[in-house]
């Protein structure tokens, strides 16, 4: 491999930020979308939690992204790929059967976005020698970090302007999809020119036993000691925040008189959309900082503890019903903090979960069973919601942080693990 690889900053930044809006669309614009096409709290949490499915089973299908063809073909491919479903989402949001249409084109996408995820991440290992790929791991986290801005802030921001000028929340949501497709052609055209050939991106040399060897990785995982109660912990986690995510842009936008907060979505876009995640974003820098200065068991509880104590920000909302913009955002601000500050201990957890052997299939593994734990409880939440109303619906969402509580108690950290060395 080459000293260094070739101007990294034509590629890593547009490559993250392309990585980071495709999730974006399928988890959180597809609610916004949803919700302003008045489809039901049940359905929207239950089909759009499905989407997670790729991001469970990606674990499964990434050998055959080493195995076929190179990771700078995959890239540049499922670009287009993606480009292609946003077009379809602009041309069937209009039409009468929207609902279905744009639903099976979003599973098209988030299968796209899975493995354009490993394609991604495996180049970015191969075209940076390791003093390059510890330089710009603040630059990719950073970009995917503004494609969710540019995503749930900006775009939900320009689908409510549309809207507005339009009137018709359907030919708005189809123009940002336009939008959207013509980005990500532009996108593929951009990478299939800057993206540098690395001489080991080529596909892996297939064993006889290649098939026996595979299973033997996936097998030393469940091998590890108290892999069951690692398994919990992995699932339980997130079972209140899974639950709550889908159902607060529906909050933000339902109607006073079905105990929602009323706002637009252009202030949907700019408090949840904007402020929060760059709380989020705050909120796990501040965490990553502290782990590395105290180590990851002596800040496990203080950390999952300011994750679920915000939740209970959502009651008084729902209680409150304030109109104040300032004090909502506020409010969603504290609650996101919170939660970037949590997740950063759990994927810490999930490092030191794979650290050893096989560490890139068992990290890999452990993001599978997180998409697993967002997924399966969040699918039931737009039900839970309808039966009991908001306030109860958030005081539902802070009791199910106790299993989390439970299973804090019982895993084991090791005292010296992500605290860096003196």
């Amino acid at each position: 491999m080459e000293s260094s690889s070739p101007q990294p900053w034509r590629w890593i930044p547009s490559l993250y930020f392309a990585q980071g809006i495709p999730y974006v669309v399928v988890m959180t614009l597809s609610v916004v979308m949803y919700k302003n096409l008045g489809v039901s709290n049940t359905a929207i949490a239950l089909y759009t939690s499905w989407l997670y499915l790729p991001w469970v089973i990606k674990p499964l299908w990434s050998p055959f992204v080493d195995l076929f063809r190179t990771k700078r073909w995959w890239i540049v491919t499922l670009q287009f790929l993606v480009g292609a479903a946003l077009a379809l989402v602009a041309l069937t949001v209009p039409g009468p059967d929207f609902f279905r249409y744009t639903l099976a084109v979003f599973w098209l996408m988030a299968f796209s976005s899975a493995t354009h995820d490993i394609a991604a991440d495996g180049f970015y290992l191969l075209a940076l020698p390791p003093h390059q790929q510890a330089a710009f791991v603040g630059v990719r986290s950073t970009f995917y970090r503004l494609a969710m801005i540019a995503g749930q802030g900006g775009l939900v921001y320009l689908a409510g302007a549309l809207q507005a000028r339009t009137g018709d929340f359907a030919r708005a949501w189809a123009w940002v999809f336009v939008v959207l497709a013509v980005f990500f052609v532009l996108a593929g055209l951009w990478h299939l020119a800057a993206l540098p050939r690395p001489t080991g991106d080529t596909p892996a040399r297939r064993s006889p036993t290649a098939g026996a060897d595979y299973l033997a990785v996936f097998a030393s995982f469940f091998r590890k000691p108290g892999i069951g109660i690692i398994l919990t912990y992995l699932l339980v986690y997130r079972l209140a925040e899974a639950q709550l995510l889908k159902l607060v842009t529906p909050f933000l936008l339902d109607g006073r008189e079905a105990g929602g907060l009323g706002l637009t979505t252009q202030q949907v876009g700019i408090v949840y959309g904007t402020i929060g995640i760059i709380a989020l974003t705050l909120g796990g820098l501040v965490g990553g900082y502290l782990i590395s200065r105290f180590g990851l068991r002596r800040m496990l509880w203080p950390m999952i503890l300011t994750m679920h104590a915000p939740n209970a920000v959502f009651i008084l909302l729902a209680v409150a019903r304030p109109e104040s913009l300032a004090l909502i955002g506020t409010a969603l601000a504290v609650e996101q903090f919170g939660y970037g500050f949590g997740f950063t201990a759990y994927m810490v957890y999930m490092m030191m979960v794979a650290d050893g052997e096989h560490k890139t299939a068992h990290y890999a593994l452990c993001t599978g069973f997180m998409a697993l734990g967002m997924m399966l409880p969040g699918m039931a939440a737009g039900w839970i919601q309808e039966q009991l109303g908001y306030r109860w619906f958030f005081v539902w969402v802070c009791l199910a942080t106790l299993p989390s509580l439970l299973a804090t108690a019982l895993v084991k950290i090791d005292p010296a693990y992500g605290k860096k060395a003196a």
